[in-house]
């Protein structure tokens, strides 16, 4: 979390929330028993009990992947960040999504700029008031270690990856010797320009067969929402253990 004294900059902005989405990608990966839950430490963030994986690789991993994702939102590119679960045949089932088109664009020179707001009467606003938003944070990780509640069990053998859904202006993070690969076309939005204009092509998977709310998140500048996709491959799975049992 960003020192409240410390004056915020489009880079710190980042770094707050990819610090939680680290700690939301943990919480995500016991609450759906994709590791063992006993592979998990006790820890607290946010003032709130949390999870933590405790084994070396996965906790890499999933560093490396927020980083590159930041690299991405501090590029102006990103308009949603997924934690995808996956059955073991690769059948996407559960996509909880973070909806980041809210956040604001600053060109690459003034990123390390301090960043102000004016209200209408003339003063500061700020731009990530702290104290509110520790308690918004705090309130999303209660929904999401409660979200198996409302979510159908995931099958033993379950995967897991970090995707990104671009801008529609936005370049696809696609090149040589670099981390991302694309998805599945049926998890992928395709954008047609033509003159008659810009047609939007959604994959099959995208956005599920059922979409689960879990919390808009609006602190000073610091908005995004995030919701849980569940995909029709989920219930197929459930249908046939149901008529194999």
């Amino acid at each position: 979390m960003t020192d409240a004294n410390c004056p915020v900059t489009f880079q710190s902005f980042v770094t707050t929330f990819t610090d939680f989405l680290t700690v939301a990608i943990h919480t995500i990966l016991y609450e759906r028993s994709v590791y063992p839950q006993t592979s998990f430490l006790s820890a607290r963030k946010y003032n709130y009990a949390v999870r933590q994986n405790r084994h070396p690789k996965v906790c890499r991993w999933i560093q490396d992947a927020v980083t590159a994702v930041e690299a991405e939102i501090l590029k102006g590119t990103v308009e949603r960040v997924a934690v995808v679960i996956y059955s073991k045949d690769n059948k996407p089932l559960e996509r909880f999504m973070f909806d980041l088109s809210n956040f604001p664009v600053v060109p690459l020179g003034e990123q390390a700029t301090p960043l102000e707001r004016i209200d209408e009467q003339g003063g500061m606003v700020p731009i990530l008031p702290i104290v509110d938003l520790e308690e918004q944070f705090r309130a999303t990780m209660s929904r999401l270690t409660n979200c198996g509640s409302s979510l159908a069990p995931i099958a033993e053998g379950c995967t897991f990856t970090l995707a990104l859904e671009c801008r529609d202006e936005g370049e696809p993070p696609i090149a040589h010797a670099q981390p991302w690969i694309p998805v599945q076309p049926q998890l992928q939005k395709t954008v047609l320009t033509s003159n008659e204009g810009r047609d939007v092509i959604r994959g099959a998977d995208v956005g599920g067969v059922r979409t689960t709310p879990l919390r808009s998140v609006a602190a000073g500048d610091m908005v995004f929402e995030m919701w849980i996709e569940e995909g029709k491959s989920k219930f197929e799975q459930a249908l046939s253990s149901e008529g194999s049992g």
